[in-house]
C-alpha cells in the first residue's frame, strides 16, 4: 500500500506557501522541489516541500 502525505510547496524567494499536493513517501524519500508559478513573486521560482498540518 503507497502511503501519500500532504505537503506544502513554499516559494525559496519570498517564502509564500503557494500550493498544495501529495507525495508518495515510499517511492520518493527526498524532498520535492518544483519549479512552480509565484503569484507574489509573478514568475516562475523554484518551491520547496514544507510540513504540511
Amino acid at each position: 500500500m503507497a502511503v501519500k502525505r500532504q505537503v506544502r510547496l513554499e516559494c525559496t524567494v519570498c517564502h509564500n506557501i503557494n500550493y498544495l499536493t501529495k507525495r508518495n513517501t515510499k517511492s520518493v524519500p527526498e524532498k520535492l522541489e518544483l519549479k512552480k508559478y509565484c503569484k507574489k513573486c509573478r514568475k516562475v521560482t523554484l518551491h520547496k516541500e514544507t510540513k504540511a498540518k
